[in-house]
């Protein structure tokens, strides 16, 4: 195992750094909590948030507590105990193993306080991709015609999900039903399943941008991920995973530098975030991360090898877009259409008319999902570890400000959130049980209190 640097070794156990983590988590404490309450005043007021019945996450108070919580908890108790040490000292490719394992493991315990049922539940909604997979023939005909069915006054519109977003997301879907895996159930485990995969994508990621060191101290966080309670079951934790190995490819081919793997490896990457863009509109922001994973590494590369590189990755984008603009969908003019099924939606009005609730609910969301754990290491990010959740950040600061997302963000933001967590490489050794557990307790927490329809 190799030592951290020093632009990214953990932070000091010193007053001054507890003393900026902890003002750091008690100040977006606040924060959440008096977006809350003026969501709470809102909605009492006659103001509609359409959030289920919740004033900041979707999904109304209502505390059930199962047997099945009994998981999550041990779990959670595992994961404290033991996930530190594992992380340190397993195989590097038995910890990719493990820890996607793990965040599968920990998002289907936190789902199971439902029951099983509550697994596939989400994905059988009139509101999601399943209920449109029968509507689908010929896949030529379908990608050609798909902006025929996006606005809401057309002949036969898509569903709420199908519609807001681009053909690739309900062809996923489709193509998992011909191959006999379809209905609800196998649904979830695609969504289950990208949700998982995205957390080793982000080790070995941080291990380019960085080193191992810090991929280490990274895993146990990635893996009791509060935002797992949105992995199972939401369609974003599938967006998340190919977008996620996107990235991690890309950031590969930059610490490879000019080389035929390092070109092979961007070209992948680059099929992967064009795939991306055909899964979610949102998803145009990630570019400002697979810059930052090249760019990060400009120490490896000169002007020259950054160029080609970032050539190579973008033909891999330019190669999807062909091959969807042939099959005759138009990317822009589909975010175009998008956009306003959007703006006609039932929810819009009410939401539009307080937008600027929306902006601070919608970062107050995203914080809830991304845990405690994470802000406190956003206090010490420094060295190039830094790149990876300001470009995240600033992913989300676009979507925040597009006008277009109005809520549900600790699901939307997913493909963002897991970005956030190399931040929790700099969090100290000594007190990574102590933030791993309020993590974990966090995530239990909501799941217990908020009834999420994901």
């Amino acid at each position: 195992m190799s030592p951290a640097p020093a632009d990214v070794d953990a932070a000091p156990a010193s007053t001054t750094g507890r003393t900026a983590r902890g003002a750091l988590v008690l100040l977006v404490t606040a924060g959440v909590v008096a977006v809350w309450l003026l969501g709470r005043a809102l909605t009492l007021s006659g103001g509609d948030l359409h959030l289920s019945g919740g004033y900041l996450l979707v999904g109304e108070l209502d505390p059930v507590v199962s047997p099945g919580v009994l998981l999550a908890l041990l779990v959670a108790v595992a994961g404290v105990l033991w996930g530190p040490a594992l992380a340190r000292r397993l195989p590097w490719r038995w910890l990719l193993a493990g820890s996607a394992g793990g965040a599968a493991g920990w998002s289907v315990a936190l789902a199971l306080n439902g029951g099983w049922s509550r697994l596939a539940e989400p994905m059988a909604s009139k509101h999601e991709y399943v209920a449109d997979v029968g509507r689908v023939g010929g896949l030529g005909a379908f990608v050609d015609t798909f902006v025929d069915s996006v606005p809401v006054d057309s002949a036969d519109p898509w569903v709420t999900h199908v519609a807001g977003h681009p053909p690739g997301a309900l062809l996923a879907f489709v193509l998992l039903e011909r191959i006999g895996l379809g209905g609800p159930g196998w649904a979830a485990v695609l969504c289950i399943a990208g949700g998982a995969l995205a957390v080793p994508a982000v080790l070995v990621t941080v291990r380019a941008v960085a080193d191992e060191t810090a991929a280490r101290a990274v895993a146990p966080f990635a893996v009791l991920f509060p935002g797992a309670v949105w992995v199972a079951t939401s369609a974003d934790a599938f967006f998340a995973g190919v977008l996620a190995w996107g990235v991690a490819l890309l950031a590969l081919a930059a610490a490879r530098g000019p080389s035929r793997a390092g070109y092979l490896r961007a070209a992948a990457a680059g099929l992967l975030l064009g795939l991306s863009l055909f899964l979610s509109f949102g998803l145009t922001a990630a570019g400002l991360l697979a810059l930052a994973v090249v760019l990060v590494g400009r120490d490896r590369l000169d002007w020259g090898g950054t160029v080609r590189l970032l050539a190579v990755a973008a033909a891999g984008v330019l190669l999807v877009f062909v091959v969807f603009t042939v099959q005759g969908y138009w990317w822009f003019e589909g975010i175009a259409v998008d956009a306003q099924r959007v703006r006609d939606g039932a929810a819009y009005d009410d939401r539009a008319a307080q937008y600027p609730w929306f902006l601070a609910g919608n970062v107050a969301a995203g914080a809830v999902a991304a845990g405690p754990a994470v802000v406190a290491g956003l206090a010490g990010l420094r060295g190039r570890l830094r790149w990876l959740p300001v470009a995240a950040l600033a992913g989300m600061a676009v979507s925040d400000l597009s006008g277009l997302v109005l809520g549900e963000t600790e699901r939307i933001w997913l493909p963002f959130l897991v970005w956030l967590l190399p931040a929790t490489a700099t969090l100290p050794p000594a007190s990574q049980r102590f933030w791993l557990s309020l993590s974990a307790a966090l995530a239990i927490v909501v799941e217990v209190v908020v009834r999420t329809p994901w």
